[in-house]
Parts: structure tokens; C-alpha cells; sequence
């Protein structure tokens, strides 16, 4: 083979070795390419949300922090006419390990708030979590513990506080573990020793107990010292008022009166003596007393 004939055959090799997934060599030490694995490619995805096959709802899908290829989805509905037309969420399913599986999924209201969740936490493929929303907030959480599919803990909150939550520990379908919180602290816990479903034994955690006598103590004192100021203020102000008032009606200066009496009448001129003299006519009157002029 001549010369000019082997400049083009090896470049020809070179790309039919790329091509078939190859590289071409490399010189001996040079560094390799290094290969990122792709995700894996999963046709079912255990979506939950109900969007196949209907018109009246949109999807839109987004990636998350770590996630090569899109692991978020949300669904919107498509409601009113008119004016009155517009979308609302109505689901959102995540897939938070990345392997290719939705595992949470919150479905909402016609007005966007959370309605429920439900979760696989422990990736096997099989729901194993089920949250109920109140008011935006959890109300209710159930966990199945032993994968029968059946919740064998359930936990109840009041205004987004744990309140009371009960279990089953012997896998019998009825609780027999039931335990009482008091503003989020574990304040009591009753037992079912024989299984019967009833409460054989109640254990007190003192300390979350006297937590909370203390604290009711103090609020007591709190209400207390505070009914105790407005009453101090208002004995405060009335006392005020009292004095306003007796300084109004206070005596007037001695000679006061005397002095008005004294005082020329219209149409009379003052006299040196107290007597009063017509104004015009200079004439003396009779004082009312005496009868003199």
C-alpha cells in the first residue's frame, strides 16, 4: 500500500473506532476521558397524579437540585369559563432519590391548599406514609412501620402541634400504645399489656408535668399582675378627677365678696366714704339699713 494510500486509512479507522464507542489511543500517560453514568431510563415513573389522558389539565415538569433530568412534576387544572377561567394546582409528585420514581405526592383543593400526602420514605416502591391537611396545616399521619400496607402508627396535631398518637405494636390491626401530649411535650402514656384494648397501665412523664404546672403557674401570676395594674390605673385616674374637682370648688379670697358688694352698681359712682351717689344727679341714696342719706 503506498504512502498517500495509508494517510487517509487511518484516520478512517480512527473514526470508525470512535463511532462504535471508542476512542482513538492515546500516547502512553496521557489522561482518559472520564464518563458520567446517565440516569437510568424508567418508562413507568409510579406517577399518582391524574393527568393521563385528559384535556382539561396541564403539566409542567422541572428539575431539581441534583437531578440530571427532570424529577418534579406538577399538574394544573384547568376550571371556570370566561373571565372566570383559570389554572390551579391540583397535584405535585417529586422523585427525591433521584431514581427515576415519583415517592412523594400532594394532591390539593380547587383553592390551592394541601389536601394530602403520600410517600414512600423507604424507597421499595409501596406507599408507607399517608398525611392529612387541615386549614394548610398536618392534621393527621399515618406510618406503616412493619410494610403490610396497613398504617401501625397514626398521629394526630391540633393547630400544627402533636397532640395524641397511638400504635400498634404486635401487628394486630388495634393499638395498644397511646400516647397524650400537652402543648407538644409528651405529658402521659397508657399502655395495653394483654392486647385487649384497653389501657392497663397510664406512665406520667413528671417532668413534661410539672413543665406544664409551672407554666400555667406563670400565666396565672401574668393575668393576675395585670388585673392588679388596670386596677392601681383606674383607682389613679379617679383619684385625679377628685382633685380636679375640689380645686375648682375651692374658696375664694377673703374680702372677695366684700369687695363685690362694694362695687358701683351701673349708672353709680364709687364714693370714698361707701356710699353710692347717683351717678347723674351726685345726690346721696338712702342706705337700705340705716335709712340715712
Amino acid at each position: 500500500m503506498s504512502a498517500s494510500s495509508m494517510r487517509f486509512v487511518f484516520p478512517a479507522l480512527a473514526l470508525l473506532s470512535v463511532a462504535c464507542g471508542g476512542e482513538p489511543s492515546r500516547g502512553h500517560g496521557a489522561a482518559t476521558a472520564q464518563t458520567t453514568k446517565a440516569p437510568p431510563i424508567v418508562t413507568d415513573d409510579k406517577s399518582r397524579c391524574d393527568f393521563k389522558g385528559r384535556t382539561d389539565r396541564e403539566v409542567i415538569e422541572s428539575t431539581g437540585p441534583g437531578a440530571m433530568t427532570p424529577n418534579v412534576r406538577r399538574v394544573f387544572g384547568i376550571i371556570g369559563e370566561g373571565e372566570d377561567r383559570r389554572r390551579v394546582l391540583f397535584c405535585r409528585e417529586i422523585d427525591t432519590n433521584l431514581d427515576g420514581s415519583k415517592d412523594v405526592v400532594r394532591t390539593y383543593s380547587d383553592k390551592g391548599d394541601a389536601v394530602d400526602e403520600q410517600a414512600d420514605s423507604n424507597y421499595d416502591g409501596r406507599v408507607d406514609t399517608w398525611i392529612r391537611f387541615s386549614a394548610g396545616r398536618i392534621s393527621k399521619v399515618e406510618v406503616d412501620n412493619n410494610g403490610d400496607g396497613r398504617p401501625d402508627e397514626t398521629r394526630y396535631y391540633v393547630k400544627g402541634k402533636i397532640s395524641r398518637v397511638q400504635r400498634d405494636t404486635n401487628g394486630d390491626g388495634k393499638a395498644d400504645v397511646w400516647e397524650v401530649y400537652a402543648e407538644g411535650q409528651l405529658e402521659r402514656m397508657g399502655v395495653d399489656l394483654d392486647f385487649d384494648g384497653h389501657v392497663d397501665r397510664w406512665d406520667r412523664d413528671e417532668v413534661a408535668h410539672r413543665i406544664a404546672d409551672q407554666k400555667e403557674r406563670e400565666e396565672d401570676e401574668k393575668a393576675e399582675a395585670a388585673k392588679k395594674a388596670a386596677e392601681a390605673a383606674e383607682k389613679e385616674k379617679a383619684d385625679e378627677a377628685r382633685s380636679s374637682r375640689g380645686t375648682a370648688g375651692a374658696a375664694k379670697p377673703a374680702g372677695a365678696d366684700k369687695a363685690a358688694a362694694g362695687a358701683a352698681k351701673p349708672g353709680e359712682a364709687p364714693s370714698p366714704t361707701g356710699d353710692k351717689k347717683d351717678a347723674a344727679t351726685g345726690d346721696k341714696k338712702k342706705d337700705a339699713a340705716t335709712g340715712t342719706k
